[in-house]
């Protein structure tokens, strides 16, 4: 509510009267008890009479008056501010960025970076006081659940969803904030909205031999199928690509309930359970619980979590498969068989994790950045840049007259970066009761040995060298995601997976 006689309101006052009186645009006049009879303040109602503006007398003391004009500026700076913070969103949605990062120290003042294509990018410089008052602004004025305040020295999440304070392009901004040895950090993850558009694997980077078992893992009547994968591996624009395609694909006649937390892209046909009232971990593995107990109440056919975090919650989607669901969800793995380590050491039972009727797929997942076909420029033409170990396992691993590098200098169809967005190297892998019990017997090698040459499976290290020899990967920047080339690496041609 505006207060007509702050500084810079309609009803000019001297300092001396405003900490005495408080008067709002909705009629409310607040006035101290101990100076209900200072003839200035006497004289301002006379004034108001005098205007016509009508108002009604608030007895009160002299904080609540102070507190109502620092409100009032409070209120002022962040209407100016949301729209500056809005502002910051469009330019980042612009540059299609996936998080932006604010950086609030005492020491090296306010940075700001918008991480483009995985890689973290500077974009300006502000005072202390700027980034403060930006990330204040975020948290409370535009987060829609969020804690009451924002607490500096506290680690908070919240989100932003309301319609009015996103670019058009962008669903929702989750937030995270965490303090640091001389400030703060404010982590934005953007969430755009055309993710569900297009359910098609193919435009993420899955070559037609992993989207045909993935299919296979679609028409499973249950199991559960986890898709593994470093943070901001692209498992949750995956996973709702699949479970979009399935709705798409009954024409609404399978029941998809989610339990998320928190809900980040809309999946249409779904229910979507957000899971709320959870003040810590302890209090959110609770509620993510107790959310995933009655989803499973709830009739569904198609089952999604959002993510296996602990024990209670790999046990409930075990559960849930046991009894005849259907199960998606995530995990934080480095591989395909990694996701299975990951679930036994997050203490669930290892019979029913090797049980391919309980588990039922496992696809891992990552993102390297893609080269623009337009300035893209021959690895052969570039060997002697690189050191000799490095080019040695080139010469090895590659087909140096197909691969490609990327033009540092790039072109104006990829705006100067030599990229053009990201795609998926990944594994998909159908369980069978061969493989799993190779991995009861804890026999890795074996088990990988099975998976290559009976299953038919590459590796996210044979996907991405297929890619670098398509010339869409710089093998560089693949080496950074799924690690150093093996030198002498033959790829089957039974594996080719880009054609």
């Amino acid at each position: 509510m505006k207060v007509l006689t702050a500084r810079d309101g309609d009803l000019q006052i001297s300092d001396e009267l405003r900490s005495h009186i408080a008067y709002f645009e909705d009629g409310r006049l607040l006035v101290s008890l101990s100076h209900r009879f200072n003839p200035h303040v006497r004289g301002f109602m006379g004034r108001l009479k005098h205007l016509g503006r009508p108002y009604e007398v608030v007895i009160c003391d002299l904080a609540a008056i102070a507190k109502a004009y620092e409100q009032a500026g409070t209120t002022e700076e962040h209407s100016n501010m949301q729209a500056t913070a809005k502002q910051l969103f469009e330019r980042a949605a612009e540059k299609r960025a996936s998080d932006i990062h604010i950086r609030v120290s005492s020491r090296q003042r306010t940075q700001i970076f918008f991480r483009i294509h995985s890689e973290l990018t500077f974009i300006e410089e502000h005072t202390y006081e700027y980034g403060d008052q930006l990330s204040t602004t975020i948290f409370q004025a535009m987060a829609d659940v969020s804690d009451a305040t924002f607490e500096k020295l506290s680690r908070q999440d919240a989100r932003i969803s309301v319609r009015s304070r996103l670019p058009e392009c962008l669903d929702g901004i989750r937030i995270a904030t965490s303090p640091q040895v001389d400030g703060y950090i404010v982590v934005l993850r953007l969430l755009y909205n055309d993710t569900s558009n297009d359910l098609d694997l193919s435009r993420l980077g899955y070559s037609p031999a992993q989207i045909d078992r993935i299919e296979v893992l679609k028409k499973k009547p249950t199991g559960v199928v986890l898709i593994g994968g470093p943070t901001g591996s692209g498992k949750s624009t995956t996973l709702q690509r699949i479970l979009g395609a399935i709705i798409s694909s009954s024409q609404g006649r399978k029941h998809v309930i989610t339990v998320e937390d928190p809900p980040e892209y809309p999946i249409p046909g779904a229910v979507q359970t957000p899971v709320t009232n959870a003040d810590s971990e302890e209090d959110r593995s609770r509620e993510y619980q107790k959310a995933i107990k009655a989803a499973m109440r709830l009739d569904p056919d198609i089952m999604m979590l959002s993510e296996i975090r602990d024990n209670p919650t790999g046990r409930l989607a075990v559960q849930a498969a046991m009894t005849g669901h259907q199960v998606w969800s995530t995990v934080h793995a480095n591989s395909a068989l990694a996701i299975v380590d990951r679930l036994a050491d997050l203490g669930v039972n290892p019979a029913l994790l090797t049980d391919p009727t309980i588990v039922s797929g496992l696809v891992c997942q990552r993102l390297v950045k893609e080269l623009c076909p337009h300035c893209r420029q021959p690895l052969a033409n570039h060997l002697d840049d690189f050191e000799p170990r490095t080019r040695e396992r080139f010469l090895r691993a590659l087909d140096v007259e197909t691969a490609c590098v990327q033009n540092p200098g790039g072109c104006e169809h990829c705006g100067g970066t030599g990229t053009v967005g990201r795609t998926v190297v990944a594994e998909t892998i159908v369980t069978d009761e061969k493989l799993m019990e190779l991995i009861r017997k804890n026999d890795r090698v074996a088990a990988i040995d099975y998976i290559r040459n009976e299953l038919r499976v590459a590796s996210m290290l044979e996907h991405a060298i297929q890619k670098i020899n398509a010339g869409l990967l710089d093998p560089l920047q693949a080496e950074d995601v799924v690690g150093p080339l093996s030198e002498g690496q033959e790829i089957d041609s039974r594996l080719s997976l880009v054609a």
